[in-house]
């Protein structure tokens, strides 16, 4: 196995520590502009919300759910979450770019074709995405900003996320390799 080129920029990735207090960082500036922590599935919700606004407005207002984010003077979309979503977005563009990790290609193991890799991804997706649903908001909503205000069910939200993925890591693992 050859030795990674330490000048390629594409091997290259922020020192996770780092990351961590930024992340941290981060979050302790959400709360203090916004009163709330980080979240995303926030602006799935309001995408959805818009969609179905725009396509069905009569079924939109009559339903109990859509109907409790919908409002004459403000479009769903015009939320931070909105915006913290397109940041993301955004950063992992420029970040990939200035990296030169920047490719139009599928990752997957020999073992599974691409389509293979992108319909689990896409199952993958829309299950994390009920999921998120049901409980409300997405992991990032639970565990991080759970934990950053000290409250105990974001903490067992941590435990739980991070214990199953590493319950079950060595069955995809399996998938993969």
């Amino acid at each position: 196995m050859k030795a990674p080129n330490r000048n390629d920029r594409s091997t290259r990735y922020l020192n996770p520590y780092l990351g961590g207090v930024l992340l941290g960082l981060l979050l302790l500036m959400t709360y203090f502009i916004t009163g709330r922590g980080l979240g995303a599935s926030g602006a799935v919700k309001s995408t959805v919300v818009a969609t179905v606004s725009e396509i069905t407005p009569d079924y939109a207002h009559r339903s109990n759910y859509y109907s409790q984010f919908i409002s004459d003077d403000e479009s769903p979309l015009n939320t931070w979450l909105m915006f913290e979503v397109l940041g993301v977005l955004a950063g992992a563009f420029l970040s990939g770019a200035l990296a030169g990790r920047l490719k139009l290609k599928v990752e997957h193991s020999p073992g599974i074709t691409a389509g293979t890799r992108l319909a689990a991804a896409t199952l993958g997706g829309f299950l994390f995405g009920l999921g998120s649903q049901f409980g409300r908001g997405c992991t990032s909503g639970a565990a991080l900003s759970g934990s950053a205000s000290l409250a105990l069910s974001g903490f067992l939200a941590m435990m739980g996320i991070f214990g199953t993925g590493y319950a079950i890591a060595w069955i995809f693992r399996k998938i993969w390799v």
